[in-house]
């Protein structure tokens, strides 16, 4: 992951919308369950809310999605890890016990628990702030104790499961094991607009193996097909905020047919994905393909640096300048050219130029000490050396991409350095220009060979009002490395676009153009 100079301060709010429930879930003559959402306009103190340091975000993402860093990994468990939340906008609400004691939660694809905050939860200044599930006021509640531990950026959300039924519009499951939360750490639970999660991932992350919701509503054939289903309403204007259907899709939801891609990894809801193209170009980064996964419990799109900075530099996003990828440019950039033209791996080169170690199947940091600027520690000389191989990994994929193209030398370099300029900072924002989304260019994602166009307005997302309105980004950078990565989280900038459906029962994804 490429680092902050400074430790500058990241937001990871960065929606427009800010959602709650808006009226109660209901069971249609369809057979469709339908949570109905509400929207308000994000305000600045909900986005400075959310920011957090560098090192947290490192250490939240390396947990979630197993990154280079110092965090350890003990194998799969690292990707149960929860993400910020307060990138989730979209909330329904449910009820636990009998009677049911109602919750407002949100429905993350990309965890697998369902957690409120507990009556036990006595230190946390958060839980002050939102309704706690009582377990004496339910006839229904049944002791589990089981300690749970979910990692969080700034901590970690702890508690113990019990069991009790939980409503959804009419439907009841029975017997659900859920977490009680007796400790919530952090500004961002303090002000949230959600008072706990409800995760439509796979029991693969489930923590504490606890099954999921979703599996006991199918289990206990509540809904009529093993499928749901998200509509998010992105009109600024409208004031309802969508639908998230069980048991089915909701035919007016949609234009169209969807194109399904199966599930190629339990857990999150992961499949492959083909090339990225900017205005109908590809980027070349994920030309032999890339994985995704659908989350509904992200407001952006993420993916890797090497991409976001390409379609930055076309948006005119802001960015950080790295010294390190600069100097790679000045200093490499012409014999990386040249070993290019004469066929060399892309993969191999970095290696070959000294900037990485290839360990067979991506270049790794040999721990080299050239152009380091602070060379007083063994540390310091390994984040260099780092950065030197990470950023030549990505001047290669730049670089071959305009050598395709038939550009000259000159221009590779210059198109590079100008890249190089623009480097998204990790799991931040990136401003631009509200005058000029008429001259930015359209982003396509290619699923099961057909391309999903997004429109600067569909993936600039804008906070405030007249002469204060500020304009972002709808894209992200994070950077997972293989075997699990790269990989591109399609958020709710994507999902707001095209309506998605989960089918569990066949194990795939479909995405349609949103009605």
């Amino acid at each position: 992951m490429v680092t902050v100079s400074g430790g500058i301060a990241i937001p990871l709010l960065l929606s427009i919308l800010v959602l709650h429930v808006a009226f109660p879930a209901s069971s249609a003559s369809d057979g469709l369950v339908r949570i109905g959402l509400r929207k308000k306009p994000l305000d600045e103190n909900s986005r400075l809310a959310t920011r957090f340091s560098e090192k947290e975000i490192k250490d939240l993402m390396s947990r979630r999605f197993g990154l280079r860093g110092d965090v350890e990994s003990n194998g799969d468990e690292d990707i149960i890890s929860l993400k910020n939340y307060m990138n989730a906008q979209y909330f329904g609400e449910i009820g636990i016990g009998t009677p049911p004691q109602k919750f407002t939660v949100i429905f993350d694809t990309g965890s697998s628990n369902l957690w409120v905050p507990s009556s036990k939860c006595y230190f946390s200044l958060a839980c002050y702030f939102h309704p706690k599930y009582k377990s004496e006021l339910s006839n229904t509640y049944q002791r589990n104790g089981k300690p749970a531990d979910i990692q969080y950026g700034t901590g970690a959300i702890s508690g113990f499961f019990s069991e009790d039924h939980v409503t959804i519009g009419d439907l009841i499951v029975k017997d659900q094991e859920f977490i009680e939360a007796t400790r919530e750490p952090g500004l961002t639970f303090l002000v949230a607009k959600f008072d706990g999660i409800l995760g439509l991932g796979f029991k693969e992350i489930s923590v504490g193996e606890a099954v999921p919701v979703w599996y006991n509503m199918v289990e206990q054939k509540l809904i009529r097909e093993p499928v749901f289903s998200f509509w998010f309403n992105r009109n600024a204007d409208d004031g309802e905020g969508g639908e998230i259907v069980f048991g089915g899709i909701d035919p007016n939801h949609y234009k169209g047919e969807h194109v399904y891609v199966p599930v190629t990894q339990k857990g999150y809801w992961q499949f492959n994905m083909g090339d990225l193209l900017i205005d109908g170009k590809s980027t070349g980064y994920c030309a032999g393909g890339c994985a995704a996964i659908a989350d509904s419990g992200t407001s952006l799109i993420a993916g890797p640096t090497t991409a976001v900075a390409e379609i930055n530099q076309q948006i005119g996003a802001s960015g950080i300048a790295s010294q390190e990828c600069k100097a790679v440019v000045a200093q490499y950039g012409k014999q990386i050219i040249r070993l290019l033209m004469l066929q060399a791996k892309p993969i191999k080169v970095c290696s070959q130029v000294g900037l990485c170690a290839f360990n067979g199947a991506h270049g790794v940091s040999t721990g080299i000490e050239n152009v380091v600027a602070d060379e007083n520690t063994e540390a310091s000389a390994h984040l260099h050396s780092e950065a030197m191989c990470n950023s030549c990994e990505m001047a290669v994929v730049w670089m071959q991409n305009q050598l395709l193209r038939n550009q000259t030398e000159e221009r590779v370099l210059n198109y590079v350095d100008e890249l190089c300029e623009r480097l998204p900072s990790p799991m931040g924002e990136s401003s631009v220009d509200c005058a000029a989304l008429d001259s930015m260019p359209i982003i396509s994602f290619t699923i099961g060979a057909k391309k999903f166009n997004l429109k600067p307005e569909q993936y600039i997302l804008k906070v405030g009002e007249g002469g204060q309105a500020q304009c972002i980004s709808g894209f992200t950078a994070l950077d997972v490395p293989p075997p699990r990565g790269p990989l591109w989280i399609l958020g709710d900038v994507f999902m707001g676009v095209y309506h998605t459906v989960f089918d569990y029962g066949n194990l795939k994804v479909g995405f349609a153009p949103a009605a």
